[in-house]
């Protein structure tokens, strides 16, 4: 007999999109005190795995904010990059 294994393809939150291949993620900056820095609050619900319940993740980014653009309160997408300092590896895509 033999046991086939079912395998679900299933896009995990943050994986490499696009033809860039990095990661992209949406967010809310939280803190612009810093030169050319931003924290950027990103959110994702997770089932819990046994009481089933829906939770709110939040995780908190570092990323690279060219020239002070992005402002507390603004949405924007981040994308991952070289690193840039100890805790900065992500830079904020700024549409043209």
């Amino acid at each position: 007999m033999e046991t086939t294994k079912i395998t679900q393809s299933r896009r995990k939150v943050g994986t490499p999109t696009g033809a860039s291949g990095k990661k992209e993620l949406r967010g809310t900056v939280v803190s612009d005190k810093m030169q050319n820095t931003a924290v950027v609050a990103v959110s994702r619900y997770v089932k819990h795995p046994k009481y089933k319940k829906f939770m709110k993740k939040t995780a908190k980014f570092s990323a690279h904010n060219p020239g002070n653009k992005a402002k507390e309160g603004d949405m924007v997408t981040i994308r991952s990059c070289r690193p840039l300092s100890k805790t900065k590896h992500f830079e904020i895509v700024f549409d043209k």
